[in-house]
């Protein structure tokens, strides 16, 4: 009988961890978005408070990226070295803190608060696929979807709530910006009970510089990487100048503003299936191919196609982005062998992939200024769309990175 009560409240502890667990990284995955989609809608507002230049204003959104693909190669040695579940927690601290400080005061503070707000987010997105692969081996797909929507739901909430915020609540952009920081304060307090007993750090055979180079070596590893980095592109780009092309196509700005987050509340449950279906399939090769499809079929509709039609062309956008992004966080699970493999995967393609995605929106702006319309600028999108279609068939095919 004794033995009977012990197990049930071993069974019992057992299941508490895992449910904070997984609170926590719905939390973790909640801060991922919000704070950058929360700054769009206030750009404006920004610039005229700061005196600052259109240039000046654009960067805002461009630093996070930047710092993206800085730091993203050295969280897997970080994570080696001191355990995956202290770093998620000090980025959150960090989290916390960039974004407190973004909000106070000049310039300076805007831009040194969103750098390191970047540098956390980078971390944790990172961190979390191998987390996941670790914790949840027989869940891949389901933990990978609900972070994802998560992710996406937050982040769409906060650019629609941004304004209303401001203006309202009577709090101003800085009180927008700011009351993020609940959300990171909330994640960090609801991640402080993965420390007891919390694994040590693995060492493992071979040195960071080896696996990193063994990784750009891999054919695979690029493709990967590469779809990462266009399906990032479009995302980014799409979210910074959608609404300005609806608007020259005859929308009025709230409408063009509400087509925006159609696209965003749209990706929310194909984030959530995608993964699970991924998990299920011998390869993601048709899964890829559908992304692609549907990322011509939207971009091509707002060229081409009628006004009219335009919530069906920005859905098509927004599932083509779910489907991409999710496959993308697959990938680094599914191509990789064990959680440090998957942690140097993701490290690497969020790298590169996010400093392809940071040229994305002022490629795509410069090609607008050269040819004073937006054709060009849209068939760049589509050619990146073709793209897409080849590298993800590629990495979607059913191997293994092989690092040693």
């Amino acid at each position: 009988m004794k033995i009977k009560d012990e197990h049930q409240i071993l069974q019992a502890s057992q299941r508490k961890k895992l449910i904070l667990l997984v609170i926590g990284v719905i939390l973790i995955g909640a801060n991922l978005r919000a704070p950058l989609t929360s700054v769009g809608p206030l750009v404006s507002s920004i610039r005229d408070s700061l005196g600052m230049t259109n240039a000046a204003a654009g960067t805002i959104t461009t630093v996070p990226l930047l710092a993206f693909a800085c730091l993203s190669p050295f969280v897997p040695l970080l994570s080696r070295r001191f355990g995956t579940e202290i770093v998620l927690l000090s980025s959150l601290i960090v989290l916390t803190a960039g974004t407190l400080l973004r909000s106070i005061a000049g310039i300076g503070t805007l831009f040194f608060g969103t750098i390191l707000l970047g540098l956390s987010i980078a971390v944790c997105n990172v961190l979390l696929p191998s987390l996941i692969k670790h914790k949840f081996p027989g869940n891949l797909g389901i933990m990978t979807g609900v972070y994802s929507v998560s992710m996406n739901l937050c982040g769409a909430i906060a650019s629609g709530i941004s304004v209303p915020i401001a203006s309202s609540a009577g709090l101003g952009w800085k009180g927008a910006l700011g009351c993020w920081a609940i959300l990171s304060f909330i994640a960090f307090v609801m991640w402080i009970p993965q420390m007891r007993g919390r694994e040590l750090p693995v060492r493992t055979t071979g040195t960071n510089g080896e696996k990193k180079s063994s990784l750009l070596r891999s054919p695979l590893a690029w493709k990967v990487t590469m779809f990462m980095g266009l399906q990032s592109l479009i995302f980014y780009t799409v979210i910074a100048w959608l609404p300005e092309i609806l608007q020259q196509n005859g929308l009025s700005s709230s409408k063009a503003g509400w087509m925006l987050s159609l696209m965003q509340f749209s990706v929310l449950p194909i984030t959530f299936i995608v993964p699970i279906a991924a998990a299920k399939m011998k390869n993601q090769r048709a899964l890829a191919g559908l992304t692609a499809l549907f990322f011509l079929i939207g971009i091509a509709g707002v060229l081409f196609g009628s006004p009219a039609l335009t919530p069906l062309w920005v859905i098509l956008i927004g599932i083509a982005g779910g489907c991409a992004f999710s496959l993308a966080m697959m990938f680094f699970s599914l191509r990789t062998r064990h959680v440090h493999e998957a942690a140097a995967l993701s490290g690497m393609a969020q790298s590169f992939g996010y400093l392809l995605a940071a040229f994305g929106p002022l490629v795509f702006g410069l090609l607008h200024d050269i040819t004073r319309g937006w054709t060009v600028p849209l068939f760049m999108l589509i050619a990146v769309s073709v793209l897409i279609f080849i590298f993800g068939v590629g990495a979607g095919k059913a191997e293994q990175i092989k690092t040693a």
